[in-house]
């Protein structure tokens, strides 16, 4: 009996196997960076990591692979790791030529605006890099998606805070670089927009020796009329966090350094956390960052539009991101959605001390009549994207 059995089901078994080879969809997706250089090394606390973004796409696959097990998909990563004097627009139009639809980048605001002029709406771009708000305001990007916070949402959430806490009064130091001066920028549009006062402002010019700097530059800079908290604009991490315990007055720090406004922190452990945050540790080695964050979401986007609508492809997976059915869990309590105008992923930005995650807005009682998370960062009226 049992061998009649076997002799039955036998046929039965390669006929559902050979349908499921010929039934599987592959989906490939690309990741496109460039080597970093090794900055110099401001602390020996935190090690230089040169594999930012690529670990998140790769527990992102994971997953997805997961989920195609049972959906019938199959995904598969193309790492694109560009040298640090390689050409990039060379590398990114090879990939166009191999029939890529689905890229995540992670490079520079310069960089992408050069494979961005070349794609002519051939690939859909995941950009898990850039902060730019003219990206997100003037400069629109087709068929971008912009998955880490813009400096203007990162300002806001800090506002929203800081207005709950009736802290007003913001002392502003800014850091030499371009990128410092954007951070500057979206502090004064969120100082203004939640009625905040910006009672002093003063540039960085001191040199970054730590030693000098911790003992004698800090306190005599910091000398300038009464304020609630001091806002650092200082993106490089240059000479931000000597400012903290050394002040003229016994006052908070805000900004890119002391109290953050983050996508991902690795003190985040609410609305299950913890479980990526403990995944990706296994498989990295090391904590998440933002980029890492970022790529993930990136390469689950994919995974839900795909699984959803079986279809692959730039303007079939665009359609569905942007449409109203699209939700992504991102560990943050709020489902997670991209804006249509400007291709924003909506989110709640986390504010961080060094070891304690202190909250996540958009706050409580800051509305909206569409949507909360659209309280921070540019809103659609105040766009010129569409």
């Amino acid at each position: 009996m049992a061998k009649f059995l076997r002799l039955f089901l036998l046929p039965i078994l390669l006929f559902s196997s050979v349908c499921t080879a010929v039934d599987i969809q592959e989906i490939k997706i690309a990741y496109l960076t460039q080597e970093k250089q090794v900055p110099a090394a401001l602390s020996n606390l935190e090690p230089f990591v040169a594999d930012t973004g690529l670990q998140g796409a790769l527990l992102g696959i994971k997953d997805n692979n997961t989920t195609g097990q049972f959906t019938g998909q199959s995904y598969q990563l193309k790492q694109e790791i560009v040298p640090i004097s390689g050409d990039i627009p060379k590398v990114f139009s090879a990939l166009l030529a191999q029939g890529y639809q689905l890229i995540i980048v992670n490079l520079p605001a310069a960089k992408l605006l050069e494979i961005q002029k070349i794609n002519n709406k051939q690939a859909l771009l995941f950009d898990v890099h850039t902060r730019a708000d003219t990206f997100r305001v003037k400069q629109c990007l087709t068929n971008v998606l912009h998955i880490l916070p813009s400096r203007a949402m990162r300002a806001d959430a800090l506002a929203q805070y800081m207005l709950k806490k009736r802290w007003r009064r913001w002392f502003l130091v800014v850091g030499a670089t371009a990128e410092d001066k954007l951070y500057a920028q979206a502090i004064k549009r969120s100082a203004k927009r939640f009625g905040m006062k910006i009672v002093a402002e003063k540039n960085w010019l001191h040199s970054y020796d730590a030693r000098r700097t911790a003992q004698a530059d800090v306190p005599v800079f910091t000398q300038v009329d009464d304020y609630d908290v001091l806002v650092v604009a200082d993106e490089q991490g240059l000479f931000g966090e000597y400012v903290s315990y050394r002040t003229w007055k016994p006052r908070p720090v805000i900004g890119t350094q002391g109290l953050v406004a983050t996508a991902w922190h690795k003190t985040h452990e609410q609305w299950g956390a913890v479980q990526i945050q403990n995944r990706f540790k296994e498989s990295a080695g090391r904590s998440m960052q933002e980029e890492d964050y970022a790529a993930y979401l990136a390469m689950r986007s994919i995974g839900e539009a795909v699984t959803r609508t079986k279809l692959v492809g730039t303007e079939p997976v665009k359609q569905y991101l942007f449409s109203e059915r699209f939700k992504l869990q991102g560990y943050k309590g709020k489902p997670l959605t991209f804006r249509p105008w400007n291709g924003q992923l909506r989110q709640p930005v986390l504010l961080a001390a060094p070891t304690s995650l202190v909250t996540a807005p958009p706050l409580e009682g800051f509305l909206h009549p569409k949507n909360e998370l659209d309280t921070l960062g540019y809103d659609q009226p105040e766009t010129k994207c569409q």
